[in-house]
Formats: structure tokens, C-alpha cells, sequence
């Protein structure tokens, strides 16, 4: 391994959605929660940070936690579990920084807990390194799709601004997985609720060393029905 590559690293998991568009086949239940292929979804992210290397995962949990909290102490994971727990809605950007309040190192990776994206960690770590980026997003190139914004970046992989969504033939969309430097990041961003999104990675462009990685691994988002059930059909035929 390559001195810019953590032998173990440290991650947050959003995990606080209300899953409104799943209610009519998941109710009553976290989005994470949503049962795939036997398992809850936040399943197949944990084993995906087990063989990411990650030793501690903080958690940040809203709506029905104590049923995250509860599953999560059934289970030896192999890293540290950790939970962050909103009182009150604090959107992307809020729980972000309300997590990030209880770690001290250096770097974080910020996962989405109702996406599941095959990243390669390592790669997207050294470009992070190497670009002196503040922040780096994990990109999937998509072909004829309607329901994401698109990256664009430039040839040095900086990120150069965030298109609304529209139908596209191709392109570039943000996959849900961020690298961020924790101190650039608490300094940055406000208290309250806010959409890290919108109002940190769109409004704050100008100022923040933003980086695009490029990846082709295996992407869902269970945030709407359809996709839900891809990911059913997915995770039945792969031992992950």
C-alpha cells in the first residue's frame, strides 16, 4: 500500500431518511432497513466497509433509530459502530456535521445509506491526495436517465459545476460516496439543518477544492420503488 492510502479508515453513514417514496412497499421502517434479499440494505453497505478497511462507522440516525440501533448491537462487524442521532431534522449537511463532531482524524469518508456504490476506495483516496482536494465526490457515468443532476469536471478532475436534473444521454452523476478533510469541513459548514448538496457542494463551489472520481462499479439507489426492487434482484445473485 501506498503511503496516501489509510490502512484503516473512518466513514459516516447517513442513514436518517424518512424513505417517503418506499412507503408503498416498505413501511414503517428506516430506509436503511428496507429488506433486500434477506437482509436489511444497510446489510450490504457494512459489508462493503468490511472489505474497505474501515475501523470505525458513526451512524447518523433519525426516524425510527432505535430499530437501526437495535439491529446494529445484534451483529459483531468487525469495525467500530458508532451513533450520531438527530433530535430534530437536520438534512444532509446538518447530520454530516453533527457526526463529524465525534471524529478526530484527518480524513472521513461520507456514505449515503440508501445507495450502494462499488467504489474502489484506494483510487479514489490517492486522487483525493494527489489533486489536494477538500473534498471528493464518487462519480457513475450513466447512459439515458432522467432523475440525477450531472458532475462536470475538468481535465484535471476538478469539479466545475452541478447540472439540474433533465433527461440526458449520458453523463456523469453524483454516486452518493464523498472523501472529505473533517477540518476544512467543521469549519465550513453552518449548525441547523441544510442540504449539504445543495447548499455547501452547489453554493460553495467557488471556494471548496472539490475533486470528481470516476467509477464503473455496480450502483443502486433504493430511493424509489423501481430501483428497490433492482436491487433485490441484484444482491439474490451476488455473494457480497
Amino acid at each position: 500500500m501506498t503511503e496516501n492510502i489509510q490502512e484503516q479508515r473512518v466513514g459516516v453513514v447517513l442513514a436518517g431518511g424518512l424513505g417517503t417514496r418506499l412507503r408503498s412497499v416498505v413501511d414503517n421502517l428506516p430506509k436503511c432497513m428496507a429488506p433486500v434479499a434477506g437482509h436489511p440494505f444497510l446489510y450490504y453497505l457494512f459489508r462493503y466497509m468490511q472489505r474497505q478497511r474501515f475501523a470505525r462507522v458513526v451512524l447518523a440516525l433519525g426516524y425510527l433509530h432505535e430499530m437501526v440501533e437495535q439491529w446494529v448491537s445484534e451483529t459483531e462487524w468487525g469495525f467500530r459502530v458508532e451513533f450520531s442521532v438527530e433530535q430534530t431534522p437536520l438534512g444532509t449537511g446538518g447530520a454530516i456535521k453533527q457526526a463529524l463532531k465525534q471524529i478526530n482524524e484527518h480524513q472521513v469518508f461520507v456514505l449515503n445509506g440508501d445507495t450502494f456504490f462499488d467504489v474502489d476506495l484506494d483510487r479514489m483516496e490517492r486522487l483525493h491526495n494527489s489533486t489536494h482536494a477538500e473534498l471528493t465526490l464518487a462519480l457513475k457515468p450513466m447512459t439515458n436517465f432522467s432523475r440525477y443532476g450531472t458532475v462536470i469536471c475538468d481535465r484535471n478532475y476538478r469539479i466545475e459545476s452541478f447540472l439540474e436534473k433533465q433527461p440526458r444521454d449520458k453523463g456523469n452523476i453524483n454516486g452518493g460516496i464523498y472523501l472529505l478533510d473533517t477540518a476544512a469541513m467543521m469549519d465550513m459548514l453552518p449548525e441547523g439543518r441544510f442540504s449539504f448538496e445543495t447548499d455547501v457542494m452547489e453554493k460553495r463551489l467557488a471556494q471548496l477544492r472539490m475533486t470528481g472520481c470516476l467509477d464503473d462499479g455496480y450502483f443502486v439507489d433504493i430511493g424509489i420503488p423501481e430501483d428497490y426492487a433492482k436491487a433485490d434482484i441484484y444482491f439474490r445473485t451476488q455473494h457480497v
